[in-house]
């Protein structure tokens, strides 16, 4: 003791419910709470969980304020859970030649930041100065972000919030990529915080061969139960230069979405769902998905619905955008403003010699079509309903279900027959629609399983089924305006015979299905459907759409064709999907959908895919394609992970899409580089992407997390 002050020698330790510092020596000023530690010095704070290793320390124990010399430390890491982002358990350490303390605040001079083990850490955020607040938010001024030594990039001021709902604006972190079709790509952006319920993110890329794109994402939560959203995506488009370089293409164009869904209160809901696009030229161009840029439709829907016990009211409004080519007048617009629908569920209403069950539904709306050589009136009427009454008989596992369904529509106008003008005139339709569905016993055996498939038990489950349907009183098919399904119903009588096998294992008290083989045809005993068939052109019926995804109609016929859905999943790691469509008028397989994947030790993954179409001419497009999937490496673990799709055209001998991935991970960064390659209508580019992910941080480069195998 040397009066207020205790000089501690060997192993010193002081200790508060707050803090925790040894050294080799400590002098502690019990008056004002001053310490001063050297030799070997730790700090703990507990409540925060940072660690301190310095060689002396200036430190007072009651206002919390202290110097730190040769500091190194480390602190918890606050893990947050969300698709694409690269997570690691381990704390961020930090080292530099001092810092201070200023209660909860840390001042890091001359050092660098890293959630990589030492001493060769993956990558080192290096500034002369950080400013940290534990639990807050972490600031370096001046910094580089460095790979093994070699910077790559740099900011005035590098923001990372350490909150448990960061929200921060700030610019994003730039990136910079290559494509053969739109040259060198810069983009930049920033996110705006605007308060609690709204924020704004503005990206925008600079294609050096092309222009400058723009990205806008707009988000809020007004209230609770209520959510709003704006995205915008647009090129203002130099042009795509000509073989011969004399000219250019203007392929530019913008596309967006506006988004919502609310708890309006009484039982009342609303969403929302409002897309436009300006060209499909624009979307092949310059979309980065393979799978948007070749899907021609643009669907709105915007909808207020209440629904209490057996009944649902809803208020719609709906645009459906199908584009035939890439020429922007040849589309197909349909659309509804408003249209009014009342549901009534199925409802018992008698309980005496059988069951009955009584259902409706209603609607009452305007709507358009539009498309070229054709065009109804802005607002053409139509009112529909219709109540449908059914029963149930049961005899020792044989079951029938009849049902009778009353149709009555009025369209404020109609077609004139074999004509695509429009007329004024009203026309009503009224139809009767009688259906019965029987179902047998399912028959099943149970035997012993093959050696090959592990041993156990088998059961074959055999499921037989028939359904018989008739509609009379659509005499004016072809003078109906065709806005959605309910406009396609046509006179039939028809039957449809199914047949299921299904194939259990059971095997160490785990029962799954591993087989099941459906195949189902229809009758047609009015091949000509009321006289609604056209010879030689594409028909469409609701007698049609149900059965399979293809159209076979093109003339009258008896059949359909005979479709078939075989999926085998003989173990957990490997599967077989084949689906397909024999024709008896045309005596051949019209389409054929087949894909086969597997996993081998959790590394291996792959997938293989074929489709062809050979359908009847005037109906179906041909098509052959086969689709390829592999992949190497394991998610959970750290290392090498390499992936490869592609999409192979037969018609045109062309690889239309590729996408081939390398990604390394470490135990606190990622790289990932990415070959993409498009190749269809007037695309043929390849784009060469990368990003480096950082756990616990984020990404930056030109590889975004949706686009990504990995």
């Amino acid at each position: 003791m040397d009066g207020p002050v205790r000089k501690l020698r060997v192993a010193a330790k002081l200790e508060t419910t707050e803090t925790l510092l040894k050294a080799d020596e400590i002098d502690y000023n019990e008056q004002t709470g001053a310490a001063e530690a050297h030799g070997n010095v730790y700090f703990e704070r507990f409540e925060t969980g940072e660690i301190l290793h310095a060689s002396r320390v200036e430190y007072n124990l009651k206002d919390g304020n202290g110097k730190f010399y040769e500091v190194k430390g480390s602190a918890k890491a606050k893990v947050e859970i969300r698709p694409g982002l690269l997570v690691t358990e381990n704390p961020f350490v930090f080292e530099g030649r001092w810092a201070e303390k200023y209660k909860d605040r840390y001042l890091l001079y001359d050092g660098f930041v890293t959630n990589c083990r030492l001493p060769k850490p993956w990558w080192r955020l290096t500034a002369p100065r950080f400013d940290i607040i534990p639990g807050d938010r972490a600031i370096a001024y001046r910094s580089f972000f460095k790979v093994r030594r070699v910077p790559i990039l740099y900011t005035p001021a590098f923001y990372k919030a350490l909150s448990e709902n960061p929200r921060k604006s700030g610019f994003l972190t730039p990136n910079a990529g290559r494509s053969t079709r739109l040259g060198f790509v810069y983009g930049l952006g920033y996110y705006w915080a605007i308060n609690r319920s709204w924020d704004l993110m503005y990206r925008s890329r600079i294609f050096t061969q092309r222009g400058l794109s723009t990205e806008i994402d707009f988000r809020g939560k007004p209230r609770e139960g209520t959510e709003l959203g704006f995205t915008l995506y647009g090129v203002r488009d130099k042009g795509r230069l000509s073989e011969d370089r004399t000219q250019r293409f203007q392929e530019g164009g913008y596309q967006f979405l506006v988004s919502g869904k609310s708890k309006m209160g009484h039982g009342w809901n609303g969403e929302a769902n409002i897309n436009y696009l300006s060209s499909f030229l624009f979307r092949q161009s310059f979309t980065q998905s393979f799978n948007e840029a070749v899907f021609s439709e643009v669907n709105s829907l915007a909808r207020i619905s209440k629904a209490t016990g057996l009944y649902s009211f809803h208020g719609v409004f709906s645009r459906h955008q199908l584009f035939q080519s890439s020429q922007e007048a040849d589309q197909i617009v349909i659309r509804r403003l408003p249209s009014f629908e009342l549901f009534i569920r199925d409802r018992q209403v008698s309980r005496k010699v059988l069951p009955i069950w009584f259902s409706m539904e209603s609607s009452a709306g305007f709507f358009r079509r539009r498309q070229l050589l054709f065009e109804t009136r802005s607002f053409t009427e139509r009112l529909d309903a219709a109540p449908r009454v059914a029963t149930s008989l049961e005899f020792r596992g044989f079951r029938i279900l009849p049902s009778m369904t009353l149709h009555g529509t009025a369209y404020g106008s109609r077609r004139e027959r074999n004509s695509l003008q429009v007329s004024g005139s009203n026309l009503f339709r009224s139809a009767s629609d009688f259906e019965v569905d029987f179902t047998t016993p399912v028959l099943e055996k149970i035997f012993d399983a093959p050696g090959w498939l592990g041993g156990g038990k088998l059961k074959h489950v055999i499921e037989p089924r028939a359904s018989y349907r008739r509609v009379d009183g659509i005499d004016r098919f072809r003078e109906t305006l065709r806005f959605d399904e309910l406009d396609i119903l046509n006179n039939t009588s028809e039957a449809e015979v199914t047949l299921i096998n299904r194939l259990y294992s059971n095997r160490g008290g785990r029962t799954r299905e591993i087989l099941a083989w459906q195949v189902w045809q229809r009758r047609y005993f009015d091949p000509t459907f009321g006289g609604a068939v056209v010879e030689g052109q594409r028909n469409v019926f609701a007698s049609t759409i149900g059965l399979t995804g293809f159209g076979f109609f093109n003339g009258p016929r008896r059949y359909s064709p005979i479709v078939s859905a075989l999926r085998m999943r003989p173990t957990d790691a490997s599967g077989f999907e084949w689906r397909t469509d024999y024709d008896p008028l045309v005596r051949r397989f019209s389409n054929s959908s087949v894909t086969a994947d597997f996993r081998i030790k959790e590394n291996y993954i792959g997938a293989i895919g074929h489709n062809l179409v050979r359908g009847v001419p005037n109906v179906s497009p041909n098509a052959n394609q086969l689709l390829m999937r592999g992949a190497y490496g394991n998610e959970t673990k750290r290392g090498w992970r390499m992936g490869f799709t592609g999409v192979y055209d037969y018609r045109d001998n062309v690889l239309q899409f590729a996408t081939t991935e390398a990604t390394y991970t470490a135990d606190c960064c990622g790289l990932s580089f990415q070959w993409r390659r498009f190749s269809f209508s007037t695309r043929n580019e390849n784009q060469f992407l990368v990003s480096f992910s950082v756990a616990n941080i984020g990404s930056f480069g030109t590889l975004r997390k949706q686009e990504r195998l990995f």
